[in-house]
């Protein structure tokens, strides 16, 4: 059963709350936050909504679980995360997004930090994020290394020439 409103607190933008249940609006919430940043193109967005749509249809069986961050009951960012096939104890996660409006207001950083206490109460022991190695995912490799993050692993021209795919690891 989900944990509606598993977490409130008061931020500087009004109160936030956790909610972890994903509704079929959820598709279009996450469509916009992801687009919205200016750092995916249009088959990545689509990745992102596919998620959302795994988890309708599948429940808690699709592995994928979310957790949208909502200020007086609008979603303002999620994060998508889930245990990786095969291992004991580590997880992968997926995306996080947060509108750019609510960007370097530590709307990212309580995702991230919930999503971590969560993974931790399911067994988790170690979290996996990748990224791009490109210019403009910067700030992206900076918030996960604030976070504790290392990289582990660097894939040379990963998603195309040039661009790098980096594996981000933290022990929780």
């Amino acid at each position: 059963m989900p944990n509606m409103d598993s977490h409130r607190e008061e931020s500087g933008a009004g109160v936030r709350s956790f909610r972890d249940e994903v509704r079929p609006a959820d598709r279009e919430v996450v469509r916009a936050i992801v687009a919205a940043t200016g750092f995916f193109n249009a088959a990545e967005i689509e990745v992102a909504v596919e998620l959302v749509e795994d988890r309708l249809r599948d429940g808690p069986a699709s592995g994928y679980h979310f957790l949208f961050a909502e200020e007086h009951g609008t979603t303002r960012g999620y994060v998508c995360y889930g245990p990786i096939p095969c291992t004991q104890a580590s997880y992968d996660l997926y995306w996080i997004a947060v509108e750019p409006s609510r960007r370097g207001k530590g709307l990212g950083k309580a995702l991230l930090v919930e999503a971590e206490r969560r993974i931790r109460e399911m067994g988790g022991r170690r979290v996996y994020i990748e990224t791009s190695n490109r210019a403009q995912y910067g700030s992206t490799r900076g918030f996960y290394q604030r976070g504790g993050y290392h990289p582990e692993a660097i894939l040379k021209d990963f998603y195309a020439p040039g661009d790098d795919k980096v594996t981000y690891v933290k022990v929780l």
